[in-house]
């Protein structure tokens, strides 16, 4: 499944990379040319790239990664000539400020405005000002997941994983924004402090707490909770909905102190060599059915109006972890880009986490 936001992993799974690093042409591909997708891991339907392909002729050259701290540098270089990416909130932000994005020209990607609930359009100005840049692909929460076999009482707060008694049954994401969120909603912080005050009292909470945690963990955490092998975990909604269908002992909670609301977002690069072919793939992504083969495939959830009404299952379209009703929650967030100065410093304070 997708992580969300790390910057811990080294590794990027890459499909039909040698076609993508000559900077293959719109002559190329298939009938109609091609588009160079840039996603995140098991982000997509295999099949929905098939259709695709099958109804317009076009060609698609796809490839995988792990983080967006991973998808930046390699996007900025101009190492590979993509077309269509899909970063998170606060890196679309960050591409914005650095000229890398094209506007969107939404005459060309109808599905988008008559499909997406507006909510999320409103939701996504926070990083992208006037919704010119970025078309909302799917969204969730962070919260915590914990084993009700395995923990004695109800988790409503993020102190809760600061308790001696889950002393090596706790997992943390292995992200220095995420980790610092807890900590910092825990501390009644906004997660997009930079005051230095702050976020040493963050950074030492997280040290405080370190002894406690089994394991800072991406992916694992899925697995482990699934398994039984930590009582209690931090994890993204979407994977929530996955592990319950796996172990129905597992229950998932936004904790009361707020936590973090995400966004990750179609983006056509200015210098992309297909735009016409990227507006048509975002378009076709944005089509009712194909959102909802996405949302079934991976289980994060779409900001997709005519997907959810396609959803059968009822358990799954009212579910309140899958689309929960934020008006009941306080302190809820979006990630901002922090600027240079602010990622170095939230990097130094997990270096010394890390370390310590």
């Amino acid at each position: 499944m997708k992580n969300k936001k790390c910057n811990m992993i080294l590794a990027v799974f890459s499909l039909s990379l040698p076609a993508i690093l000559t900077g293959c042409g719109s002559s190329q591909g298939g009938a109609n040319g091609e588009v160079i997708v840039y996603n995140w891991g098991e982000y997509i339907d295999p099949d929905t790239i098939d259709m695709f392909e099958e109804e317009t002729g076009i060609k698609v050259v796809y490839d995988e990664f792990e983080t967006n701290e991973i998808m930046y540098p390699k996007v900025e270089s101009g190492a590979a000539s993509y077309d269509v990416v899909c970063p998170s909130d606060y890196m679309i932000s960050k591409m914005i400020e650095n000229d890398m994005l094209a506007p969107i020209n939404f005459e060309n990607i109808p599905n988008a405005r008559k499909n997406i609930n507006a909510q999320y359009f409103e939701q996504s100005k926070s990083f992208d000002p006037g919704n010119k840049y970025s078309i909302p692909y799917c969204w969730g929460t962070v919260g915590i997941l914990y084993n009700k076999t395995m923990v004695e009482e109800p988790i409503t707060s993020w102190a809760q994983l600061w308790d001696e008694k889950y002393s090596d049954n706790i997992l943390m994401q292995d992200s220095v924004r995420d980790a610092f969120m807890v900590a910092e909603k825990m501390n009644g912080f906004s997660m997009n402090t930079v005051d230095p005050t702050e976020l040493e009292t963050a950074k030492n909470s997280l040290i405080e707490q370190k002894p406690l945690v089994q394991a800072y963990v991406i992916d694992q955490v899925r697995d482990k909770m699934i398994g039984g092998e930590a009582a209690i975990g931090v994890i993204y909604s979407g994977e929530a909905i996955y592990t319950q269908r796996e172990n129905p002992d597992l229950e998932y909670v936004i904790p009361e102190e707020g936590t973090n609301v995400w966004i990750d977002s179609w983006v056509i690069l200015k210098d992309a060599p297909n735009k016409e072919n990227a507006e048509k793939f975002i378009d076709f992504m944005c089509r009712g059915d194909i959102a909802l083969k996405n949302f079934e495939y991976i289980t994060y959830s779409t900001p997709n109006d005519a997907a959810r009404a396609l959803i059968e299952d009822e358990s799954i379209k009212n579910s309140s972890i899958a689309f929960p009703d934020l008006s009941q929650y306080n302190n809820l967030e979006t990630y901002v880009y922090l600027g240079e100065d602010g990622d170095a410093l939230y990097n130094n304070l997990w270096k010394e986490v890390k370390s310590n």
